[in-house]
């Protein structure tokens, strides 16, 4: 916020010196006008006449060349304001909106001029604020959360020292770093309880055979072969962080070459078969025959695809379906994997690719929650996107794109 309203106040300080120039540049050529007529003498008054013009040339001159920067610094202001991502207003003072930039009419809605604050502002809160900058006469900032728009802004409002009544704006939208200090705080909760859960199996386990279970070998074995279960989870958990920060740092290298999209799946499902069939469900693979190849990694795809295909498995009921297909996009391939399962609700939905996020429904299940945020950044690195779609009781649909090879 600093930096944006530091430089509109010197640009709006710039134009509003060079003003202050014209306005005594015309009180001085009133001055000399007054004095002119006052001239009894004719021929002293025409001497003083070509001092004058003489004078005014010089001044005019001068005028030009502020008016001439006064042009150069509007255009910076106009190309500075039209940039910015923060959205600033200008209010008369009537209330009624005299300019708006880009950012604010993505905000609040186009055509915004000529408008009261209140009708461009839509919100109480964001309201009173303008309100009580007017009465006071003194900046004033609030910050307001609009969960029906899911945006979170900060409203800071200026008086107009020129314009009485008058006020400058200047609002924030601060939802992606809302989202990234509640993704922060939800990484570290979510990290603590996976942790915490085999740390607290391995100590009871622990003290169970200090306390004498070592003196029963059958109870022992059975206790020493859940620590090997419970080290084995976090093995695979700090393998699984370190393999996901290699990919964020760009430290994994891809062997890009053109593979056949349909080999890709069937690989896949003939990996996951087995499990499948286990879980009684039904493994269909539907990849047109003469679909283009893609530019990929084999084995970092197949990694993607039999992620989404396990977490397909275990959130689907026996007697579901499973299937793998291969579509045609514009300059790539689409894969998709979609369960007839118990779905995602929508609040999880745009999280689920978040590093340790897990949904309500999945709570209770294995895994350690980094295998769709590995997922992301392995399609990402290809040039592709992923996305899914779902609703609660219906399935789920995840689909990844891979430019052509």
């Amino acid at each position: 916020m600093t930096w944006s309203w530091l430089i509109i106040a010197l640009l709006l300080i710039a134009c509003g010196v060079l003003a202050w120039r014209y306005l005594a540049l015309r009180r001085d050529i009133h001055a000399m006008t007054a004095q002119l007529r006052r001239r009894d003498d004719p021929a002293e008054s025409a001497s003083e006449l070509g001092g004058l013009a003489s004078a005014l040339n010089a001044r005019l001159a001068t005028l030009n060349l502020q008016l001439s920067t006064l042009d150069i610094e509007h255009a910076k202001l106009s190309a500075i304001l039209d940039q910015l991502t923060d959205g600033v207003l200008i209010a008369d003072a009537d209330g009624r909106i005299q300019f708006a930039n880009p950012a604010a009419e993505r905000l609040f809605g186009e055509n915004l001029l000529g408008h009261t604050v209140p009708e461009t502002l839509r919100h109480h809160q964001l309201i009173q604020t303008w309100h009580r900058s007017q009465e006071n006469d003194e900046l004033q900032s609030d910050s307001v959360e609009l969960p029906a728009r899911r945006q979170f802004l900060q409203l800071v409002v200026v008086p107009d020292r020129h314009v009485r009544g008058g006020s400058l704006l200047l609002v924030q939208n601060l939802t992606r770093l809302r989202r990234l200090e509640t993704v922060r705080r939800d990484f570290v909760s979510n990290l603590s309880h996976e942790l915490r859960t085999p740390l607290a199996s391995l100590r009871a386990l622990t003290e169970t055979l200090q306390d004498g279970a070592l003196d029963d070998p059958p109870a022992a074995n059975r206790f020493l072969d859940q620590m090997s279960v419970e080290v084995d989870a976090l093995t695979q958990m700090v393998s699984e962080l370190l393999e996901l920060s290699r990919i964020e740092s760009g430290q994994v290298t891809l062997d890009l070459k053109p593979v056949s999209a349909c080999e890709l799946i069937s690989s896949a499902a003939e990996r996951m078969r087995l499990q499948a069939e286990r879980a009684g469900l039904a493994l269909r693979v539907d990849c047109l025959p003469d679909l283009p190849k893609v530019r990929a990694d084999q084995m970092r795809l197949g990694q993607v695809l039999v992620n989404l295909i396990h977490n397909a498995v275990k959130f689907t009921r026996p007697g579901g379906e499973v299937i793998l297909l291969a579509e045609p996009a514009e300059g790539a391939v689409c894969f998709v994997v979609r369960d007839t399962g118990v779905g995602i609700s929508v609040d999880d939905l745009s999280r689920i690719f978040e590093r340790f996020y897990k949904s309500d429904r999945s709570r209770s299940g294995g895994g350690t929650g980094l295998g769709l945020s590995i997922a992301r950044h392995i399609v990402e690195a290809h040039g592709g996107r992923i996305w899914a779609e779902s609703r609660q009781g219906e399935g789920s649909s995840f689909f990844f794109t891979i430019p052509l090879g």
